[in-house]
């Protein structure tokens, strides 16, 4: 049976999403292959310098950033970030070669930034001729030496820009595979198409009037203090809240007074379910949420500006050029983008653009793992 190695890590949650859902669709196709989940956090936790001086790991940071909202100037922490990698990088290396000596992959698939380079390199000295995979989870790189490095390695890609810039970077076209989108857990193909009955029984087992329009709002697993300020400032409007692992802010939503009826949630593994009895999408714009809001046909409406962080900026430009959601230079202006969003001809427009598409990479990348290891 043939050994493959992910490579994860929880700084905001996506990485491990796609992990997990990599494998769980090799498993459910019952291929011959072993797959081990590595979270390189704790594989590399002396090293962490950011925990040296806070206390804290740097994932442990980067999420509470993200649960506070305090992103701006993010690029420049990515590159205190890149610092640290760079001074660590001789003791990260010689820690992943012991990794790979003991666990001897046939493959190894990298789902995070960052360490590419290191994990060629150590690959390279603990297991030479074995192969690299990157996947790449947002829908482009964010040059220098985040998702794409020079290296003779192979490069996942899910859509045209991150193709090109793999390719730019002088990597062999062959090494470079375009699938259809980004890694989607498989839960979501896999829940049936609701009837119009069956949708409106859904609905009203949560409290919403069935024929009034249902907003889903939701940033990540860790939830957002905006979600506050748009829930007071969508009072008319039907939402579901899920606020993942911030439970003092779902607790404070609960008790909030609102006009129409709404839905809260903490970290739920329904959250299909919720998107299929949404009618659109509101939330940060990261390339998880987007990609399954686009499975479940949800128009989206997202926020770009300076607190926008640096490697989701592009999936603002992609979704606009897809015409499948709405960009707000600040949620201050949520209430007249949802209305305008909501006027059928508009809706119509945007639900047709988001039917255009059809992502099936999870899928995708499965078989592509399976053929590079018969090679």
């Amino acid at each position: 049976m043939k050994k493959l190695n992910f490579l994860y890590f929880d700084a905001g949650g996506g990485h491990r999403a796609a992990a997990t859902a990599l494998r769980a669709t090799i498993e459910k196709r019952g291929l011959p292959l072993e797959v081990e989940l590595i979270n390189l956090q704790e594989l590399l936790d002396e090293l962490d310098i950011f925990r040296k001086i806070t206390g804290l790991p740097a994932q442990e940071i980067y999420n509470n950033l993200l649960k506070k909202g305090w992103t701006l100037g993010s690029a420049h922490l990515l590159r205190i970030m890149h610092l640290a990698v760079r001074v660590y990088h001789s003791s990260t290396v010689l820690k992943l070669e012991e990794l790979w000596r003991k666990n001897r992959p046939d493959l190894v698939v990298s789902l995070i930034p960052n360490f590419n380079r290191a994990i060629f390199e150590s690959l390279g000295k603990a297991l030479p001729g074995t192969p690299m995979v990157t996947i790449i989870t947002d829908f482009a790189d964010y040059p220098p030496h985040f998702w794409i490095e020079p290296q003779d390695q192979y490069m996942i890609c899910g859509t045209d820009k991150a193709v090109q810039q793999a390719l730019g970077t002088g990597l062999a076209k062959e090494k470079v595979f375009r699938v259809s989108g980004m890694i989607v857990n498989p839960q979501f193909y896999e829940i049936a198409q609701l009837s119009a009955e069956e949708r409106a029984k859904g609905r009203e087992e949560l409290g919403f009037q069935p024929n009034h329009p249902i907003g889903l709002v939701l940033f990540g697993g860790q939830g957002a203090e905006v979600m506050s300020e748009i829930t007071r400032d969508l009072q008319d409007r039907q939402l579901i809240l899920i606020c993942g692992k911030n439970e003092e802010l779902a607790a404070r939503l609960r008790a909030t007074p609102h006009k129409a009826q709404i839905f809260v949630e903490g970290f739920t593994q329904d959250v299909p379910r919720y998107m299929q009895i949404a009618d659109y999408f509101i939330g940060k714009p990261g390339p998880g949420s987007i990609s399954e809001a686009m499975i479940m046909r949800l128009p989206v409406i997202v926020e770009r500006n300076a607190w926008t962080m640096p490697q989701e900026r592009y999936n603002t430009e992609w979704l606009i050029e897809k015409g499948v959601g709405v960009t707000l230079p600040n949620f201050r202006k949520i209430a007249t983008a949802v209305n305008r969003l909501l006027e059928p001809a508009t809706y119509a427009k945007y639900r047709a653009a988001t039917e255009s598409l059809d992502n099936r990479a999870v899928f995708e990348i499965t078989e592509i793992l399976e053929k590079l290891l018969t090679k």
